[in-house]
């Protein structure tokens, strides 16, 4: 399987045309239909109906083509890092949202820092409104957070994965042992929410609407929120995506789908450090899956 193939094989599922496909990939029409059947009698199964109109993907071209475009994003993120290396990255100006674990990017970063001696990160935190301002004024570069509201024809922003929300609760809470819990289980127990998350005003409505009630707290930081709940004063909503102390047990709740997805923003056509663009790159190339619960 080579690259030039699989470049092949994603813009046909975008343009649902070889034609059009071809176009943008530069190669005639032949020359690309040509290499995405090499695709086809690798793989033994056909990737497009192509008796439709517009090209539609088979159901084994569905399965293949989040996997394949993951290997072309991962082989454009290593060559940029290439291109890169022998140059200067200087600063890398990131901000997250306070629900969001750095330990997200601490891979990506690890691997920059390993390959550029001069990289010099600097991470922010704030609140959805403050990370917009730092994105608008440019004193960062890319910001990691749940769904913001923001003026989309200056932002650009990519999904990353789309997790499970949960509550949190100490060990010895009443509801600790059990798999999952239902809306009337919580009812009686304190539910901690903190004006910093992005999602609070979503979730909190959410909550209302299934007899649910909510204590915001003035606190901005996941850590305290993490440390009230294991003083035993109430229960608290964590993403999948983030680790909590052994102490405290985290349940799913049966009836009310909490879920969010992370998207990475930036200012849209804007030129981007050689750092930041290798960080947005290992980003979308990543695999995400496990989160994805």
């Amino acid at each position: 399987m080579e690259m030039q193939q699989v470049g092949y094989f994603l813009a046909a599922a975008v343009e649902q045309s070889f034609a059009t496909a071809a176009e943008r990939c530069g190669v005639s029409a032949t020359e690309l239909a040509r290499g995405i059947d090499r695709l086809e009698e690798e793989f033994g199964d056909n990737l497009f109906r192509c008796e439709q109109f517009p090209l539609q993907l088979t159901e084994f071209g569905q399965c293949m083509h989040r996997r394949m475009k993951q290997i072309y994003d991962s082989a454009v993120a290593a060559r940029s890092l290439a291109s890169v290396r022998d140059g200067e990255v200087g600063s890398l100006r990131l901000a997250l949202s306070h629900s969001v674990a750095l330990g997200l990017l601490t891979p990506f970063i690890r691997e920059l820092n390993r390959l550029f001696a001069s990289l010099e990160p600097r991470i922010l935190r704030g609140s959805a409104t403050e990370l917009i301002e730092l994105l608008r004024t440019g004193q960062v570069e890319l910001v990691v957070a749940s769904d913001v509201e923001a003026r989309s024809d200056w932002i650009d922003r990519w999904p990353l994965f789309n997790e499970r929300l949960y509550f949190a609760v100490h060990g010895r809470h009443r509801l600790a042992a059990q798999r999952s819990v239902a809306v009337g289980d919580l009812r009686g127990t304190p539910i901690l929410q903190s004006r910093f998350c992005e999602d609070s005003r979503r979730i909190k409505a959410l909550l209302a609407s299934n007899n649910l009630s909510s204590l915001d707290c003035d606190i901005d930081s996941q850590h305290d929120l993490i440390l009230l709940v294991e003083a035993g004063l109430g229960a608290a909503i964590v993403p999948g995506s983030m680790s909590i102390p052994g102490t405290l047990a985290r349940i799913p709740l049966d009836g009310i789908e909490l879920r969010r997805t992370i998207y990475v923003y930036g200012l849209a056509d804007a030129p981007r450090s050689a750092g930041a663009a290798a960080i947005l790159m290992m980003a979308r190339a990543a695999d995400w899956s496990p989160y994805e619960n």
